[in-house]
């Protein structure tokens, strides 16, 4: 078959994706406790996780958005702490040095806790709400 006798195509579609296909079950469940679990590292798991699946299955979709606002809260609590500590440490002349160190230590243990305990929840495939979050992303 020669040049000539193919149909002509349209060049703008040839390197075009089209849209990903939907998550089956199994992996949508997977990937929103994905989602959770990687809170312990930071937001940027649960964020990357919600992009790149927010299309293609709705329970990981709900998940990760939850996870999301879960560790964006986290990370305005760690900044308010360190504003905080270095507040209450000018004003002590250094003496809350001492034990300023329990309140970011705290969050942190409760971040890994509730991260952990939306896995949990997420891996049977039940819905998880954090009971402080500021939710941001709707």
């Amino acid at each position: 078959m020669t040049d000539s006798n193919l149909p002509p195509q349209d060049p703008g579609s040839q390197g075009a994706p089209g849209p990903a296909a939907p998550l089956p079950h199994e992996q949508d469940v997977q990937w929103a406790s994905f989602a959770h679990l990687g809170g312990i590292l930071g937001f940027l798991p649960s964020l990357i996780i919600w992009l790149v699946f927010k299309d293609r299955g709705a329970f990981t979709n709900t998940e990760a958005k939850e996870a999301l606002n879960f560790q964006i809260t986290a990370v305005f609590a760690y900044v308010a702490i360190f504003i905080v500590n270095a507040i209450l440490t000018a004003v002590t002349f250094g003496i809350w040095g001492f034990i300023g160190w329990i309140l970011p230590l705290a969050l942190w243990v409760a971040v890994i806790v509730f991260s952990v305990l939306g896995f949990m929840q997420a891996k049977d495939g039940n819905h998880y709400r954090y009971p402080f979050a500021i939710r941001l992303i709707k």
